[in-house]
């Protein structure tokens, strides 16, 4: 059975950090450090996801713009060709999904509302449980003598 966005979630939970998008970058940096992520959804009024602000996205616009990039507004500086997934997505898709255009997160959403986030981390983990479980599965059968 194919390992699904939802498994990921269930295992780590569906937390988002979220800022509005007249958030200033420097919050941005604060949130990340503080909470240890590297990627922030940004919504508007509706909690609409409207892009996300990366590591990437302040250290680019850092090398761009020099101290100064901490005062913008969020929308300056993030991705806003944010891909999406949904929780039914598969795990592999979603792999090849960040592989072909070198994302590092994927919201997750339905029905318009966002219901999680996973990282390039969650999906390398997942499939490495995966692999591990079939490793075992394996072993078991070789050391039954079959």
């Amino acid at each position: 059975m194919a390992v699904t966005i939802k498994d990921i979630l269930n295992d780590k939970g569906a937390e988002v950090e979220t800022l509005g998008s007249t958030a200033v970058v420097g919050e941005v940096a604060a949130l990340l450090r503080s909470k240890g992520i590297g990627a922030v959804v940004v919504v508007d009024d509706a909690d609409d996801v409207v892009g996300l602000i990366s590591e990437r996205d302040v250290v680019h616009a850092l090398a761009e713009q020099g101290d100064q990039v901490l005062l913008p507004p969020v929308v300056e500086v993030m991705s806003r060709d944010t891909p999406t997934c949904t929780r039914a997505a598969r795990v592999d898709d979603v792999a090849a999904l960040m592989t072909r255009g070198r994302h590092r997160h994927v919201p997750v959403v339905e029905d318009d509302r966002l219901v999680g986030i996973v990282s390039v981390g969650d999906v390398v983990r997942s499939r490495m449980d995966a692999l591990t479980e079939t490793a075992d599965q394996l072993r078991a059968y070789v050391s039954r003598g079959y």
